[in-house]
């Protein structure tokens, strides 16, 4: 995450809305990856991080095999509370608290990561 933030930052990628400003899109997506050993209360800790921060879940997906936990987050971190960066550190400070490994990705790099 840093390193897309900084690339970001550096205007290398341009800034992190760029593309959606120029097509009239009024959101902001990234992706959120969970994994790690189910628990009790792993979806309901990240959406009150996300609520608290002002980030919008568009879509979720979430499955349990056996006993390790995966999710996949759609979000709209258009109107966050918090920039990027520190939105990637809460999710991963959260993650460690909690057991599971949280990653946050702008779609457009997450997109583009998928597409080689």
């Amino acid at each position: 995450c840093l390193w897309y933030f900084n690339k970001y930052e550096d205007g290398l990628l341009g800034s992190p809305d760029y593309h959606f400003k120029d097509k009239g899109v009024n959101f902001m997506k990234s992706v959120i990856t969970v994994i790690g050993k189910d628990k009790v209360g792993i979806i309901a800790k990240i959406s009150t991080l996300l609520a608290d921060n002002n980030v919008n879940i568009l879509d979720i997906s979430q499955t349990i095999m056996q006993d390790m936990f995966t999710m996949i987050m759609m979000v709209d971190i258009k109107e966050s509370a918090v920039d990027f960066y520190k939105l990637s550190e809460s999710l991963e400070k959260l993650g460690e608290e909690i057991g599971v490994s949280i990653r946050i990705q702008h779609e457009d790099i997450f997109k583009s990561m998928h597409r080689i």
